[in-house]
């Protein structure tokens, strides 16, 4: 007959038991000493955890590339882009516009200031062609030279002469000096004769044509 010893309650036997073989593990170190005192082992994995964050807030702060490779990306960079391009492109191309606009307003004041000079030499032209013994034929023909040269250079630079004669009178273009009496078959209002030619820079007036109208 076998011996039986007794047990206090509440414990079992320290020998494994029949059938128990595969559920037996051996505990480590760590889980030993944790089982043996739990307010020791939560001290020390608070310890670990304070240790963590000490480490972090000691450390040194990440510097700008860094903070570019970790920081997450604008989603509104391209139309950033976008919009900085376009408006270099309206910079240039107002650059442009007021350059033109600018070459525009030195012709046409240095045009101005040419026009008498011009009218002189019109009205030198058409005299001397009326009364061909008023001058050397030579001296003639050299006025019509510079005449023809005066208003080639202008004609390169955009500026014209117009003579309005039979046209229809126009505020725009023309400036009445006085009216007559229509000649028969004009209407009224036609341009009967210019007394100064007038002057345009492309699409601007430089000087209307002075005119005479038929009344």
């Amino acid at each position: 007959m076998s011996e039986q010893h007794d047990t206090p309650d509440g414990f079992a036997p320290s020998g494994p038991g029949p059938g128990d073989e595969g559920l037996a593990t051996e505990a480590t170190p760590q889980e030993a000493a944790a089982a043996a005192d739990p307010d020791a082992a939560a001290g020390e994995a608070r310890g670990d955890v304070e240790g963590v964050a000490e480490e972090v807030l000691d450390g040194e702060p990440p510097t700008d590339g860094e903070a570019a490779e970790a920081a997450p990306e604008e989603p509104d960079w391209k139309d950033k882009y976008v919009r900085a391009v376009a408006e270099l492109d309206n910079v240039r191309k107002r650059a442009r516009r007021d350059a033109a606009a600018g070459e525009l307003r030195g012709v046409s004041r240095l045009a101005r200031e040419l026009l008498p000079a011009l009218d002189n030499l019109d009205r030198a032209l058409a005299h001397l062609t009326e009364a061909p013994d008023a001058g050397d034929a030579q001296i003639v023909e050299g006025l019509r030279i510079v005449h023809r040269e005066l208003h080639g250079a202008l004609a390169q630079a955009g500026i014209e002469s117009y003579d309005p004669t039979g046209e229809e009178f126009d505020p725009r273009y023309h400036e009445a000096l006085s009216q007559q009496t229509a000649p028969e078959g004009t209407l009224p209002g036609t341009v009967v004769t210019v007394y100064q030619p007038g002057y345009r820079l492309r699409d601007e007036v430089l000087r209307p044509a002075k005119v005479i109208v038929a009344g």
